[in-house]
């Protein structure tokens, strides 16, 4: 009886020590997170650092709906790209196109969700749920966007790992001018060679500006078949000489995207292999 009572308390102690100052995050995260949620942090900090870390393992993000007005992309994606934990990245045109603005050196403010939206409007203030700016930020944005997909590398039929990469080309070289490397996670993509996808190309304000240039003449042609293709190629590499892992923040369309690569494989193109082998 005693050994069917002790597999069930072979767990650590909980015995914490107080949090004092000068306390580490690894520390933090290992001694302090204990239960409930926290354990789960904990758990999946363990799982990236201990399984998904290794140079064997091709490791995808996923990034859904608009993470980087709040800085997530400065804070979060430029460090771990530059440490070498992203292989590649899916994510809504929305992280992308507020991403934009940290590079262009155009200020988000904290505000309030609770604000009368028809005053905010008469101000020409944009927010998005507690993030305020001015209109001027997406005015100058699109502006950019716009000369500079005008330029003749993008007139031409691509899938938007190839448009991202341009993207991040240009978007590298206003952060040098304006000394804001480091802001955006789109330039920070294009120094290290990360690929960015984009599952639903039309749905956002980079859609809506290449849509707009080709009205007037413009021949920007976005093939999502290409993404689908290379990301099961990546997919198919990684399994063939390691493991694949994903990373999901949010859900929605990167999340489809980011998994289907295994039915893509598997099912459509009758490949033998199981899906990604760790998930965050």
């Amino acid at each position: 009886m005693k050994d069917d009572k002790d597999q069930y308390l072979k767990g650590k102690r909980i015995s914490p020590t107080p949090i004092k100052e000068g306390l580490g995050v690894k520390d933090l995260i290992d001694n302090h997170f204990n239960g409930f949620n926290a354990a789960r942090i904990q758990e999946l900090c363990h799982l990236i650092s201990e399984k998904m870390s290794p140079q064997n393992v091709y490791v995808g993000f996923s990034l859904s709906g608009a993470l980087t007005p709040a800085g997530l992309g400065t804070s979060c994606i430029v460090p771990m790209i530059r440490s070498g934990m992203i292989d590649y990245i899916v994510t809504t045109g929305a992280n992308l196109y507020h991403d934009l603005h940290h590079s262009l050196d155009l200020p988000l403010t904290q505000g309030t969700p609770f604000v009368n939206d028809n005053e905010l409007f008469e101000k020409d203030i944009i927010r998005i749920y507690d993030i305020f700016m001015d209109y001027e930020v997406l005015a100058a944005t699109d502006n950019w966007l716009m000369r500079t997909f005008s330029r003749p590398e993008f007139q031409k039929r691509m899938g938007t790992r190839e448009l991202h990469y341009l993207l991040g080309k240009f978007a590298d070289e206003i952060e040098q001018e304006r000394g804001t490397v480091g802001k955006s996670f789109i330039a920070e993509a294009y120094r290290y060679e990360v690929p960015i996808y984009t599952s639903s190309p039309g749905d956002s304000t980079l859609g809506l500006d290449i849509a707009a240039l080709n009205l007037v003449g413009k021949d920007i042609q976005i093939d999502p078949s290409i993404d689908v293709n290379e990301t099961a190629a990546l997919v198919l590499e990684a399994k063939q000489v390691g493991k694949s892992g994903v990373v999901v923040w949010g859900g929605g369309s990167p999340k489809n995207f980011i998994l289907q690569p295994e039915p893509a494989l598997q099912e459509v193109l009758g490949f033998d292999i199981k899906g990604h082998d760790y998930f965050v």
